[in-house]
């Protein structure tokens, strides 16, 4: 059954209904094969971009749908309830675009923003490197300055949409001083040296391609640096704040289809004369799965809110990927309970849900790293 949700005006209440109906028409029926295939649903994506909702978060007059981050997630939500895959894709398209709003300048925001908001260009974000995951001050590629160019070499590791995007939002090394010595940069997809090494083989998102970026020689002009030299990781971790409330809504939206699926099958399911929904020991096991739903969903809304008020929400975003991702991953566990044996079987896809699940504990910051993010806070 849909989310039960109070939306703030008229219009966001149409575009929750507008989603619903997108999803259902152009990503629900291809979800099975593309992800048993592991073929990258690009198409989707331009059906989502041409819709406006790969683009919500960002003002109206750069192309951007102008929707608050309360509302935008939400959206999200729907996606992700029907795709954990094409939902993650969208969250890191608009998180790729983060940076060029933020620290750009007015020319270069009017330059590429545009076209990155406008439904035809995908992106992708480049920060973890093989040894430098939760440590990005410890990246080691290198952008050096070459006149009016940098010239960029090394590997950024676990890049959603490696390969398949039009445009990487990459966080390079300009100088030795540990954090302070990072620098942000737009580099087109076409730029000659880099590439893509071969997609990751993983336990679920098989429609998400991940893979590691190769810069080798990479040159891009001075003007596609994003701020200042050494502003790169203050505008990752910004970013990282709005991606994890995302993944946050993302893991809310698979929990959502594995309880939807649960209780559809609870239903239908006989036993003892009756259906297993009836019997307390399931009844009970699905009630708790509702209420971690429901917990995780207003738990990314009330980061989302300080957001959308100008107020600080690190430490709840923080929150709230940790209580979304723990609870989706609690919830699909479940779902596999509630179906039995054939839970564990690829007849039905709460396995799939499972497998998904995991790695929302892991990436935009592993959930340690999130108890690390709120207990220092805390402390301060």
């Amino acid at each position: 059954m849909p989310a039960t949700r109070l939306m703030p005006t008229e219009e966001s209440s149409d575009l929750i209904d507008l989603t619903r109906d997108i999803v259902a028409k152009e990503v629900a029926p291809h979800v099975a094969q593309v992800e048993a295939s592991g073929e990258f649903p690009r198409d989707q994506f331009r059906v989502l971009g041409r819709a406006g909702l790969m683009s919500l978060p960002y003002p109206e007059e750069y192309g951007g749908g102008g929707q608050s981050y309360e509302v935008y997630l939400q959206a999200l939500e729907e996606i992700a309830t029907v795709s954990a895959s094409v939902g993650v894709g969208v969250s890191v398209h608009a998180l790729s675009c983060f940076g060029l709003f933020t620290a750009g300048t007015d020319e270069q925001r009017k330059q590429w923003l545009p076209d990155m908001l406008s439904g035809e260009l995908l992106g992708a974000y480049c920060l973890s490197e093989a040894h430098a995951g939760s440590d990005p001050a410890a990246m080691r590629t290198k952008a050096v300055r070459d006149g009016d160019s940098y010239v960029i070499n090394g590997a950024k590791a676990w890049t959603t949409h490696g390969g398949q995007a039009d445009f990487y939002k990459v966080m390079a090394r300009t100088s030795d001083d540990g954090g302070r010595g990072i620098s942000c940069f737009l580099v087109p997809a076409d730029t000659p040296g880099l590439t893509a090494d071969n997609p990751e083989q993983k336990m679920g998102l098989m429609g998400s391609t991940t893979a590691t970026m190769l810069f080798d020689d990479v040159r891009i002009p001075v003007e596609r640096r994003l701020g200042d030299e050494g502003q790169g990781l203050p505008i990752a971790l910004a970013g990282l704040d709005a991606g994890r409330l995302g993944i946050a809504a993302v893991a809310t939206g698979l929990a959502q289809g594995a309880l939807d699926a649960a209780v559809d099958y609870a239903k239908q399911r006989q036993t003892f004369g009756k259906a297993i929904i009836d019997h307390q020991g399931l009844g009970f096991v699905l009630a708790d799965m509702a209420a971690a739903v429901e917990s995780a969903r207003a738990t990314y809304l009330a980061a989302a809110r300080l957001r959308d008020a100008g107020r600080p929400y690190a430490r709840q975003a923080s929150i709230a990927k940790l209580v979304c991702t723990d609870n989706a991953m609690r919830v699909t566990t479940d779902a596999v309970q509630v179906f039995g044996g054939a839970g564990y079987t690829r007849d039905f896809p709460v396995e799939r849900y499972m497998r998904e699940a995991k790695v929302m504990q892991i990436f935009e910051g592993t959930n340690q790293i999130q108890r690390l993010v709120i207990s220092r806070d805390l402390a301060r």
